[in-house]
């Protein structure tokens, strides 16, 4: 394999600005083979998040029905409306449902018209990783005992996005609707962004890196902002420039940040609570509100009002520094959390010893600086974004640990690549060594859990761990081709495991508010104590616009007591009640009410009409209160109120408990398959 280099850029400017490093990415252009492969992996990897992906149906029908609601109403797609009649957005702000939304308004309602941006977003993840990574080996070639080169650069840009791809709740959340896809993209697109600043101190670059952060803010609020400690240290650390423009470049930054973001904020709280919908999430109708609190300080105390479950923490799983090595989500994402974190620390070990042996004047140009700022990236990304998850007492589902998967495929590449490049040292042969004999046990004991045929999975990812780590002992005296084959053993027996858990994932359907990924499951996520419900609900694909049918332990919604199953996968609709909704849809604002928003979007969904989800996700939210409830109904604007609770939350609004009696006590209940419904229009 050739490749073509063009040469760096030239030296110092006239006009002051920084010289560009003679470490950067110079203009390399891999040859056909080494963008056959790219573009091999990628087009594996759609058919990894595409295949069988309408089998999930409207997966979590939480963020279908909004898509559905914003692709009718463009009020609805700006606010993130739960419903086209605007009573409630989701818990969440809306970049997810702007592009889910958009996708429904193009190719019309159905499970590959939700779910394909989310796979989508999942390929162009993988390919941003790649290209990351590349650039940070890049600059590293020429360096160590056994010099790397440019197509040393591309396999491990190559494997890292493996690493990335197969990580078992990568495939999960790239196959599923819920925000984490894009929250994970705008987090890589900022982390690229970051790299190409390092590189010649470019401000614009790390103000694009700022605007990724805010889009992703948008998306999820704060967890964009846990890869933040990362890209900073990693720009101060590798931009070849003086404090103080480092300083102002990050401050410029900080400001795009804010703008990407702020504008939005500033339009819901400027916006007049009578012309835009309820703040779902937040006990006063404020988004601000919603990030300080539910989605914000409460997730880490575990202190928030109106959460389902009881409230003061506890009931969402064990807090520790085990936590994403244990239950569900150690099978998600835990495979190669060790291997990432030995590698990516051995590589800075690497590069900061050589760093220290250059002239002082030669620091802030050095390739080995370069490296250190992209492993800082990864290994910082993963080290803060675990001990949140893992000591977080607020909602946590194991699901939210895709957020991991990108740190753990860069920091493996990286971390792999300087060390490989240093294995004529006794200490870099004996890390990869140990590292790959580590990660063939951790297989061991995560595929003798899931038990069956994946024990003898197990057992050969541990013998080729063994045996390939062993072999690195010697590596440096292995011929080149046997070394590189030693090499490429000790990753695939890493990766037995993801691989046999993807593929599982991806066969399998997925639905309702908690999912997991592979064979062993869980009940919620780590809900000790808590109510039940399953995690993964019920199975099939819509069929005329009607969702596949959801169920939990308690998932069916009965007279007054729906259980838990209604907060975690909503209501079963049978075609009697279908056919109630359906009739003179169009003399109402909302067909039917509800409590609880999944059961809410279980109906809307179900009818193709706006549904109101009394009280939210929750149902603990003051959206309507009793007063504004009677108003509807008076103007006429509700047909039906559909019976049924959703269990205890801490604190919150008992609003949805006032509307229940005040309908039973107005209205003449009729049972429709076990469902207890009241006709609005018609008073006692």
């Amino acid at each position: 394999m050739t490749l073509t280099e063009i040469k760096a850029p030239a030296e110092a400017k006239s006009d002051g600005q920084s010289p560009a490093p003679h470490y950067g990415y110079v203009a390399d252009r891999p040859d056909w083979l080494a963008r056959g492969s790219v573009l091999a992996l990628l087009v594996a990897v759609g058919f990894l998040y595409l295949w069988g992906l309408s089998a999930s149906g409207y997966a979590n029908s939480f963020y279908s029905a909004a898509a559905q609601a914003g692709a009718d109403n463009w009020v609805a797609w700006f606010f993130g409306s739960l419903d086209g009649g605007n009573s409630i957005t989701v818990d969440k702000p809306p970049a997810a449902i702007w592009l889910m939304a958009l996708s429904v308004r193009l190719f019309g309602l159905s499970s590959w018209s939700i779910l394909v941006p989310e796979a989508l977003l999942g390929v162009a993840s993988v390919g941003v990783l790649y290209a990351t990574v590349r650039r940070s080996v890049l600059s590293w070639r020429g360096q160590g005992t056994h010099p790397l080169t440019a197509r040393n650069a591309h396999w491990a840009a190559l494997a890292g996005a493996v690493v990335f791809a197969l990580t078992p709740v990568a495939t999960l959340m790239f196959r599923f609707n819920n925000p984490d896809a894009l929250l994970v993209f705008t987090m890589m697109a900022a982390s690229y962004f970051t790299v190409r600043a390092a590189e010649h101190a470019g401000r614009g670059w790390l103000a694009l890196a700022g605007v990724a952060i805010g889009l992703g803010f948008l998306t999820k609020m704060i967890q964009a902002f846990l890869v933040l400690p990362a890209l900073v240290v990693a720009y101060w650390f590798a931009a070849p420039a003086s404090w103080k423009k480092k300083i102002l470049d990050l401050l410029v930054a900080f400001v795009a940040m804010i703008a990407s973001f702020g504008w939005y904020l500033a339009a819901v709280e400027l916006t007049p609570a009578s012309l835009r919908p309820y703040i779902g999430g937040s006990q006063n109708n404020s988004i601000i509100e919603l990030i300080l609190s539910y989605n914000g300080l409460g997730r880490l105390t575990g202190n928030e009002t109106g959460s389902v479950g009881g409230g003061n923490g506890g009931n969402w799983g064990t807090t520790s520094i085990l936590r994403m090595f244990e239950g569900v989500s150690g099978g998600m994402v835990s495979w190669l959390i060790p291997a990432a974190l030995i590698l990516a620390t051995g590589a800075i070990t690497v590069a900061v010893l050589n760093w220290r042996r250059q002239p002082g004047e030669e620091r802030t140009q050095s390739p080995s600086q370069a490296l250190i700022a992209g492993a800082i990236i990864w290994l910082g990304w993963l080290s803060v974004t675990a001990l949140v998850f893992s000591f977080m007492a607020g909602i946590y589902h194991d699901y939210y640990t895709v957020a991991l998967a990108p740190a753990i495929g860069g920091a493996v590449a990286i971390g792999g690549a300087a060390l490989w490049a240093n294995r004529g040292h006794w200490a870099a042969r004996v890390t990869l060594g140990v590292t790959s004999l580590g990660t063939g046990v951790w297989a061991l004991v995560l595929l003798l859990q899931a038990g069956s045929w994946y024990t003898y999975l197990g057992w050969t990812a541990f013998a080729l761990g063994t045996v390939s780590g062993l072999a690195m002992i010697w590596a440096d005296q292995l011929p080149k081709r046997i070394a590189a084959a030693v090499l490429a053993v000790a990753l695939g027996a890493g990766l037995i495991g993801p691989l046999a858990y993807s593929i599982n994932t991806a066969a399998t359907a997925h639905t309702g508010s908690i999912v997991t990924a592979g064979p062993v499951s869980g009940t919620g996520a780590g809900m000790g104590g808590g109510p039940g419900g399953q995690g993964d609900g019920g199975q099939g694909g819509p069929g005329g616009g009607q969702p596949p049918a959801q169920t939990g332990q308690t998932g069916t919604q009965t007279g007054q007591d729906g259980g838990m199953g209604g907060l975690l996968n909503g209501a079963n609709v049978s075609e009697e009640m279908l056919a109630l909704l359906t009739a003179n849809a169009s003399d109402y604002t909302w067909v039917a009410a509800t409590t609880g928003s999944q059961n809410a979007a279980s109906y809307q969904l179900a009818s193709n009409a706006a549904v109101m989800a009394i009280g939210g996700f929750n149902g603990s939210d003051p959206s309507p209160t009793l007063e504004e409830f009677k108003a509807y109904v008076a103007a006429g604007k509700i047909h039906y109120y559909v019976a049924g609770s959703i269990g205890q939350s801490s604190g919150g609004s008992d609003s949805a408990s006032q509307i229940a009696e005040w309908v039973a006590s107005n209205f003449t209940a009729q049972t429709v398959d076990s469902t207890t419904i009241y006709d609005l229009t018609a008073q006692k």
